[in-house]
């Protein structure tokens, strides 16, 4: 076959294949997976099994990797989005990525709602030792928030139906917060659940002493001993 000729053929071949390949839409690089992962808080095998791993051992319902999947293009959505309403270019505009949510965990809750989900389904105390064992192990990080308001707030959410599981979690509080004028509080109006007065009292006896300048504390006290209940 005459040299010139094949290379002539060989030419042609990759012009033709550089022109196919111009006609393709170009690929959206991949987000850096380490980020993702260590926004998570996990490993590789969080959505890539190991090799030799079974069909059995894969996860129930939809795969990690087909919810990353989706969570990648809804943030890209979401940027898209902000870029829009705010009227700022790509790259000035405050960008949404998985640390934005996940915060070092991959299932982003807040943590009073892990802690009802646990109460829910396995009792308060099991909560409270969720709490210590959170705490533990990600206090100082922002996974989740660890301030005061927290169980402050889990407490008074549940206090009317479930207001010994509110006493637990108020008193845990003033574990970390022995100041806490609002968590005695707490912990008195879960005892008037209860029908409890002279608990609650006491309560808010503390409570005014710790905060002298608590004025709904101190109605409550003035307003409670004015006609104490009996159980």
């Amino acid at each position: 076959m005459n040299v010139k000729l094949l290379l002539k053929t060989i030419l042609m071949g990759a012009a033709a294949v550089s022109f196919l390949a111009a006609q393709q839409p170009a690929r959206e690089p991949l987000p850096d997976m380490q980020s993702v992962a260590s926004a998570l808080g996990v490993t590789c095998e969080y959505c890539h099994a190991p090799r030799g791993a079974s069909a059995a051992e894969a996860p129930a319902g939809p795969s990690h990797i087909s919810v990353a999947k989706q969570m990648i293009a809804m943030t890209k959505d979401l940027n898209a989005r902000v870029e829009a309403a705010s009227g700022k270019a790509a790259g000035v505009a405050t960008k949404v990525d998985c640390a934005t949510c996940h915060r070092g965990v991959p299932i982003p809750k807040p943590l009073g709602d892990v802690l009802w989900d646990t109460t829910r389904t396995q009792g308060a105390a099991a909560a409270v030792t969720q709490y210590r064992d959170l705490r533990t192990r990600f206090f100082g990080k922002s996974a989740y928030d660890f301030s005061e308001q927290t169980l402050l707030t889990l407490s008074q959410r549940i206090a009317n139906v479930r207001p010994d599981d509110a006493i637990a979690f108020a008193k845990l509080n003033l574990e970390f917060y022995p100041n806490s004028s609002a968590s005695y509080q707490a912990v008195a109006f879960a005892y008037t659940r209860k029908v409890d007065d002279a608990s609650a009292i006491t309560a808010l006896e503390k409570a005014v002493e710790l905060d002298p300048g608590n004025n709904v504390a101190r109605g409550q006290l003035e307003q409670l001993k004015s006609y104490q209940r009996r159980r």
